[in-house]
């Protein structure tokens, strides 16, 4: 498309109404646009390229914070399962300890209640379970194995309750110590299990961050790639843009190598030179009294295609080289144009001015054409003064 419409504005003829300077200004005006705005897309390019790299390494680094994080909620979790086991256990240890507490208290109290009975009977009897002893004997042998039949009974009760109390007291102390070591497995398991909750958390924040960085990245990586669809279209509109460029300018040569020669001092009188009137070895003058303030060459990422000379408003412009004015008018970004043909494919171009006092036909070399100024795409009262050779623009002070 940007092709067709470049064919479409060279193919257009004289004849429409602009002239060749006018579509070549066009032309070129357009080309340094589009140089702008591919440098504009090469900067933002390389900017994107930069931030998709820093969230690049971000993402990385937090990768590795993840592993380390995971490595240590690993550790935590599994330390976290071994107390809850161990925990587990000791659960199990406590309540076996109960229930045999709980079993030996009541032996003991059978025991307790049966040496009390037999305590009780023998107080009860009294003497006549004696008399039925001694009658029961035969010999004084059978007498004594009775007795100490009886007096066995009676320790061994002793001793069956004095073991009951001892385990009694016993498993008490153990199910103490299991109690109190449970309640330590208890508060430790409750700080690993906030360890590894903390750990839990910090972990899906570093993840969430994780996969922020990388939408922000995937977002930046679809700006990136249209900034350089766009600049690739720039680009070949750009090359479109030259080629018509170069059409015109063979346009421009082909119509001023056809005018006649205007070099010499025709033209009308009462002219003024400004700045130096000798002219150069080129046989070209100042064409106005100032200070040189901008080069030729490349500015603020495009092509300063001429030099600027600052003076004040209305200070007066002089032809560099007698020729015949072949635009005269306002256009576009110049603002007030004259351009003067001097034969042999060279043109001068005067730029911005606040007035134009030549309409056309021949000038001589000095003659004021017009009045600095600060008409069209200006920042302040200057001469923008250009030298162009069969249509493309020169360093103007090769000339001067």
């Amino acid at each position: 498309m940007a092709a067709l419409g470049l064919a479409v504005l060279v193919a257009v003829p004289a004849a429409s109404g602009q002239s060749l300077y006018d579509r070549k200004s066009q032309v070129d005006s357009r080309i340094s646009a589009l140089r702008g705005k591919i440098s504009g897309a090469k900067e933002k390019e390389g900017v994107l390229s930069t931030q998709i790299v820093n969230a690049s390494q971000d993402i990385g680094s937090l990768e590795g914070d993840i592993g380390s994080l995971s490595s240590r909620l690993e550790g935590l979790e599994a330390e976290l399962a071994r107390l809850r086991d161990r925990l587990a256990a000791l659960q199990r240890r406590y309540e076996y300890q109960t229930h045999h507490l709980n079993r030996l208290r009541k032996e003991q109290a059978l025991a307790q209640r049966q040496l009390d009975l037999r305590l009780v009977r023998l107080y009860e009897g009294g003497e006549s379970d004696a008399v039925a002893l001694l009658l029961q004997v035969r010999s004084l042998s059978d007498l004594i194995d009775q007795v100490d039949f009886m007096n066995e009974i009676g320790k061994q009760d002793q001793r069956i309750a004095a073991t009951l109390r001892r385990l009694k007291l016993e498993m008490r102390a153990a199910r103490k110590q299991t109690g109190a070591i449970k309640g330590e497995v208890e508060a430790t398991t409750a700080v690993v299990a906030d360890r590894a909750a903390e750990a839990r958390e910090a972990q899906a924040q570093l993840i969430a961050q994780q996969q922020a960085l990388a939408a922000a990245r995937d977002e930046k990586r679809s700006l990136l790639a249209g900034v350089r669809e766009e600049r690739h279209e720039a680009e070949e509109d750009i090359d479109a843009m030259l080629a018509a460029s170069a059409s015109l300018a063979s346009q421009i040569q082909s119509a001023t190598s056809s005018a006649p020669s205007t070099s010499g001092s025709s033209g009308s009188s009462g002219s003024s030179a400004g700045g130096d009137s000798t002219p150069s070895s080129s046989g070209f003058i100042w064409p106005v009294s100032g200070t040189l303030t901008s080069g030729f060459g490349p500015r603020w990422g495009r092509m300063h295609e001429g030099i600027d000379i600052a003076a004040p408003a209305g200070t007066p412009i002089h032809a560099a080289a007698a020729g015949r004015v072949i635009i005269a008018g306002y256009m576009g970004g110049y603002g007030n144009l004259t351009v003067i043909d001097h034969g042999g494919g060279i043109t001068t171009a005067y730029a911005h001015q606040s007035a134009i006092w030549v309409s056309g036909g021949s000038v001589a070399q000095g003659q004021s054409i017009g009045a600095v100024g600060t008409t069209g795409s200006s920042t302040g009262n200057h001469l923008h003064f250009e030298v162009r050779i069969n249509g493309s623009p020169v360093n103007p002070l090769s000339y001067l």
